[in-house]
């Protein structure tokens, strides 16, 4: 397969770990005989400092003739004051989404078991959480009619959402739900809110045509509490645009580290694959920044693509980066592993997944070959 691939590493530690989400991807190149062409753009504070815009016109054009956008972080400290919000570098990546209408974000959510007692809740608590939240992500509160009056002394923000919003990643959701374990949860808050009862009346209309799901509702407050008391027992989340971003966010944890998570934006002709870490602008340059939510990003782009023996070969060179205890200083504070080091491991083991491997750690720790 050929496909064209915007990378826009953005800010902080994201070029390093798109870094290494590229680095796997040759190596898929390699083993699988596909041909992906990269070609690198500015976003966030790089737009600001060169062009003076978070989102460049030449970076959006790129993304849109391009098959999927690799995405690395955006965000930038220096900007944290700036009160002119068009100059604010997570500007760029709102105005990304709403111009490529990529209007579902998708966060799976997973324990990995030789990482359960990484997790600040009690392993039995955390084992056999896999779960994925479908948050909508053009519309609602983040988007509807902002207004200020009274000289600044009062301000509203709108939360508007239509039919045709709720009902198309209503069906994303049922879908997935349709492949996992059948149960899909709305999570809203319809006992005070307008906008949440028509979320309900539009999904539980959708779900007749899904039979084999069950569906449930669930307040968003209870939501919350569920996440870190019973958080196995969801399998699909869908949720609105500000309660999607919060519960993901919660929900994080629970992996133990943030830096593994990945995500995916899809539109009808766009799409979009990041880690969902953030910046972290302190750990910059330092080769400390964990690699494998953007490597996992990458392994969702090839799923989109129907590459789903590619992107199980990335997911088995993670679990045994982790199992190997091959993980930067998030995972285990006392590993003598970096970035790079974490990439290569997960690189080589696609390049070798044919044969039979073992690893040596000496090597790795110089920053040699990983696979013997």
């Amino acid at each position: 397969m050929n496909l064209k691939i915007a990378v826009l590493p953005g800010d902080g530690i994201g070029p390093e770990v798109i870094q290494q989400a590229i680095r796997c991807l040759e190596a898929i190149e390699e083993s699988f005989d596909h041909t992906f062409s990269y070609k690198e753009a500015a976003v966030g504070a790089l737009g600001i400092e060169t062009v003076n815009d978070p989102l460049p016109q030449k970076t959006l054009e790129l993304c849109k003739n391009s098959d999927a956008i690799l995405f690395g972080a955006i965000g930038n400290r220096q900007f944290d004051h700036n009160l002119d919000t068009r100059l604010r570098p997570e500007h760029g990546l709102l105005k990304l989404r709403k111009e490529l209408d990529l209007f579902a974000n998708i966060r799976p959510v997973k324990a990995y078991k030789p990482l359960y007692d990484r997790s600040p809740l009690k392993k039995h608590i955390v084992e056999n959480t896999d779960f994925i939240i479908y948050r909508e992500l053009t519309g609602g509160i983040y988007f509807g009619e902002k207004k200020t009056w009274d000289q600044g002394r009062k301000a509203s923000d709108v939360c508007e959402y239509s039919e045709k919003e709720i009902s198309r990643i209503a069906h994303l959701a049922f879908k997935s739900a349709r492949n996992r374990r059948k149960k899909l949860t709305l999570i809203d808050k319809a006992n005070v809110l307008e906008s949440s009862l028509l979320w309900r009346r539009v999904v539980s209309a959708i779900g007749e045509s899904y039979p084999e799901v069950n569906l449930e509702f669930c307040y968003v407050d209870h939501a919350a509490m569920r996440l870190v008391l019973q958080p196995n027992s969801f399998d699909v989340i869908l949720t609105d645009n500000m309660f999607g971003d919060i519960l993901s966010d919660e929900a994080s944890v629970i992996s133990g580290t943030i830096g593994l998570l990945p995500s995916a934006s899809i539109g009808a002709k766009n799409v979009l694959f990041e880690p969902i870490h953030g910046s972290f602008s302190t750990a910059k340059g330092k080769n400390i920044a964990n690699p494998i939510a953007a490597i996992l990003s990458a392994a969702m782009l090839l799923e989109h693509f129907s590459l789903f023996e590619e992107a199980m070969v990335i997911r088995e060179g993670v679990d045994r980066a982790l199992t190997k205890g091959i993980v930067t200083p998030d995972v285990n504070n006392k590993t003598k592993y970096g970035t790079s080091h974490v990439g290569d491991f997960i690189a080589d083991f696609i390049v070798d997944h044919h044969d039979e491997v073992t690893m040596n750690d000496e090597n790795i720790g110089l920053g040699r070959s990983t696979i013997i």
